[in-house]
């Protein structure tokens, strides 16, 4: 990754729509901003039509007066590419850049994102429209960045269009290096005799008698042509603007499937953004299930946005109750909350946040979608809060910006296992729900943890920041991936992999060899049998060999083979046919661990395996009592000072017990011994000695 350009001063805003409010309004409203301590608005990612009305006429007047008026009340100002949403006028007269279904039904305006990264025509009109933009404003004082579209993939990431075909029979014939022969055998076409002949016969998926049945190596190479085509659409405005605008940073916002960011970002931008709103978590929560993080939930987004960029910006953070007006409908942010959340945000890395929206729409499908200010435009609870965070950030935003959050647990991820997994019903569904569990683990034992993406470009240093790695279900493995992983195991550290692990090549094909695949001589165990616990297969019950209490075994459960006298059976299954079989092997490698557990975690069963490797918060250095309804996250700056969040995601107070001295940098206050966090409160703490 570059070196990070553009989060060098720590800055409060608000995404602002000066299109659709009078011009009467916005000086008012920029002299609001700058009371509550705002600093940087982002504006333009879906006014395209105001920019190019008609083809080829530009008019720029509008939002000269608008980032004129901004710069004169000392407002810094984000430009958005708009190509998220095309203008009706070029969609009508140049249909072939619209996108369409997996069924062939062509999408229409109405929404957005309803073109095709794939049309040469709708390149060309994002790059005029980009290049017109950069252009226009790279000599702005108030301009500091851009953002690349919006939210790529987020409504949706396929598109069946004809120009769609082409991009992808190109990308194969440059993958297989125009051989039908590795195509067809990376396909496995002679599975029900699909081999192809010419090339003319390959395409995405289509539709076949079984709904959305397709052969699953296509599919898997279609989820990486989605992420190499998005990623090159991209790059078309990325080097337009550094190009006229070198001394302007680039970004662009939301984790979303089917696409690499982390290659977006080490290749295109400066850092990554994120849109937070952790009230997705609630609205769609399982009501069945076991202690839940409801809206705490949203440190995986956020850890999974740092893995792509340790320190980003947070380009949409929830501010008020949220909701299209026929769907997504969010209640309101209690007292505390939204303040909560950003703070959230900070502790996980953020070193720009922007409240969406300055003010909530009166119009179109974001009618409810509320932001700080109400349709009346009066004094409300969330501006009162808003400048609260404005306030306090304005003291000691300065003193975060630039540290680092800190974890010596990751759980790894890897983009070939999570896009296989979309289409496999034979690993994909447990991944998520394990990476929740080991979260929930995590989060109520107050260990911080990353997220580590896994890559062909991830070395031996890479895994050696953490002590411990988690692997849940990594079904596809190469042995290059397994041997990285061993010589991590051998230098010390503690890998845990779960069932369904390393029985896929890279194109997705079946290991023929014994189960767990690449990773069986590594973990010293052969799965003797498996099953699914599905129907009238009930979850299983498995006891720890050190009496612990036992754990159910749901989801899938391996039955597991010990293969090498370095191998300890550490629990066994307590029921069914195979009952006192291994469920849960250890085997020492050189200085460190690799443990396999033969089933999809559990909250309760992670917590116990972090007892087993000696897994301690590193607030025992300095609070001897934690609740669980608090996280700790911890930033480290470049002089080795740590920052350290405490956040009560619960209304009702928390019993903290400090065994060291902390100053509270919000309030300067110094805190020892028996104290309380306010519901939905938030401590900012530094060693006494550190303060200043």
């Amino acid at each position: 990754m570059r070196e990070l350009k553009g989060l060098d001063t720590f800055r409060l805003g608000a995404c602002y729509y000066p299109e659709h409010w009078p011009e009467s309004m916005w000086e008012d409203d920029f002299q609001r901003m700058r009371e509550l301590g705002l600093s940087v608005i982002r504006v333009a990612e879906f006014a395209w039509s105001v920019f190019e009305p008609e083809e080829g006429v530009f008019r720029f007047e509008l939002f000269d007066k608008a980032i004129d008026l901004a710069h004169k009340h000392g407002l810094k100002v984000i430009i958005g590419t708009p190509t998220a949403t095309a203008p009706v006028w070029l969609t009508h007269k140049y249909p072939e850049t619209l996108a369409v279904t997996y069924d062939g039904v062509t999408l229409q305006p109405g929404m957005r994102q309803h073109t095709n990264y794939s049309s040469p025509v709708y390149r060309e009109f994002s790059a005029r429209i980009t290049r017109r933009m950069a252009e226009h404003y790279k000599d702005h004082p108030a301009v500091i960045g851009w953002q690349l579209d919006n939210e790529f993939h987020c409504e949706k990431s396929e598109s069946y269009a004809e120009a769609d075909h082409l991009a992808f029979r190109n990308w194969l014939k440059n993958k297989y290096d125009g051989s039908l022969d590795a195509l067809n055998d990376a396909w496995g076409t002679r599975f029900w005799n699909q081999t192809y002949t010419d090339w003319e016969q390959v395409f995405l998926p289509r539709p076949t008698p079984a709904p959305r049945q397709c052969n699953p190596h296509q599919v898997l190479d279609q989820k990486r042509f989605l992420s190499d085509n998005t990623i090159s659409f991209a790059r078309i405005q990325a080097d337009i603007i550094r190009e006229v605008a070198p001394h302007h940073w680039i970004t662009t916002n939301g984790i979303f499937g089917r696409l690499d960011n982390h290659r977006m970002t080490e290749e295109l931008l400066d850092f990554f953004s994120y849109d937070s709103y952790p009230q997705f978590s609630t609205i769609f929560h399982d009501e069945q299930e076991e202690k839940p993080l409801l809206d705490r939930k949203w440190v995986m987004g956020l850890a999974t946005t740092r893995s792509v960029s340790p320190n980003f910006c947070i380009m949409e953070q929830q501010s008020g109750p949220g909701g299209w007006v026929n769907r997504m409908d969010m209640p309101s942010p209690k007292p505390g909350q939204m303040r909560l959340w950003t703070y959230q945000s900070i502790a996980h890395g953020a070193d720009m946040v922007l409240f969406f929206r300055w003010r909530t729409a009166t119009v179109g499908t974001e009618l409810y979608w509320h932001g700080l200010n109400d349709y009346h435009n009066r004094p409300n609870r969330r501006i009162a809060e808003a400048g609260r965070i404005g306030k306090e950030l304005q003291e000691i935003g300065n003193r975060i910006i630039g540290s680092r959050y800190q974890a010596e647990v990751a759980i790894l991820r890897d983009y070939e296992n999570e896009w296989d997994g979309e289409y496999d019903m034979w690993h994909g569904p447990f991944t998520y729900k394990s990476q929740l569990e080991w979260t929930k683990a995590l989060q109520y034992r107050h260990i911080p943890n990353d997220h580590l993406f896994l890559r062909r470009t991830t070395t031996l240093q890479d895994l050696q920041r953490y002590k411990a790695l988690i692997y849940p279900h990594p079904a596809i493995m190469r042995d290059e991936t397994a041997a990285l992983l061993a010589a991590y195991a051998e230098q010390g550290g503690i890998l845990i992999f779960g069932c369904r692990t390393g029985y896929k090549n890279e194109h997705g094909h079946a290991y023929m060899k014994p189960f767990p695949g690449a990773a069986a001589e590594l973990c010293g165990i052969t799965v003797e049998e498996f099953t699914r616990i599905k129907g009238t297969r009930k979850p299983v019950r498995a006891k720890w060999n050190d009496n612990a209490s036992g754990f159910m075994a749901g989801e899938f459960n391996e039955v597991l083979a010990v293969e090498r006298d370095d191998v300890d059976t550490m629990a066994v299954y307590d029921e069914e046919y195979y009952a006192g079989k291994p469920a849960v092997t250890r085997r020492r490698v050189g200085a460190g661990q690799v443990w396999y557990f033969g089933a999809v975690f559990s909250e309760r069963a992670a917590d116990h395996l972090l007892g087993l490797i000696g897994m301690q918060s590193p607030a025992a250095e300095w609070a001897s009592a934690l609740p669980e309804q608090v996280e700790l996250a911890i930033r480290r700056d470049e002089q080795g000072r740590e920052i350290r969040f405490l956040l009560n995601y619960n209304e009702d107070p928390a019993a903290i017990t400090l065994s060291k001295p902390q100053r509270d940098l919000l309030t300067g206050e110094t805190l020892s011994g028996e104290i309380k966090l306010e519901g939905f409160g938030v401590f900012v703490l530094c060693e006494e000695s550190e303060s200043r």
